[in-house]
């Protein structure tokens, strides 16, 4: 995809296959860590890292690192307005976090790999700091 397809796609496209690639790379890493865990124990420790709560968390912390261009998708994609209501999460969590989806989805269709492997990496040890 070009520049341009990219920062005009709806920002919900883009956290919808955000969402997808982040706990993929989240499961990935956690199989990595735990080769021998029972998938239903892989599985409660991944939504520790998946959940609204955790990836607003990372987006305080990083929010200073990124980019203009970066700042603009995940505004856009927090400030969206859904049609679903958070489950277990209240709405700024969930808002930001829709924005911190939108932010992945838009680096990985981008073919930013590094940039979007470093902000991975990087929630990773904020999630983990806070546990």
């Amino acid at each position: 995809m070009n520049k341009i397809e990219l920062i005009t796609m709806s920002p919900l496209v883009l956290a919808y296959i955000g969402d997808t690639v982040y706990e993929t790379q989240i499961r990935e890493y956690l199989i990595t860590k735990n080769i021998n865990k029972k998938v239903n124990d892989l599985h409660k420790s991944a939504v520790k890292y998946v959940k609204a709560k955790a990836q607003a968390s990372i987006m305080h912390e990083i929010e200073e690192q990124l980019t203009e261009e970066e700042l603009r998708i995940y505004k856009r994609g927090r400030n969206q307005k859904s049609h679903t209501s958070p489950k277990n999460a209240d709405m700024i969590d969930y808002k930001q976090a829709t924005g911190f989806e939108a932010l992945v989805g838009y680096l990985h269709l981008g073919n930013e790999h590094e940039r979007l492997q470093y902000i991975i990496t990087e929630g990773i040890k904020i999630i983990e700091k806070n546990m």
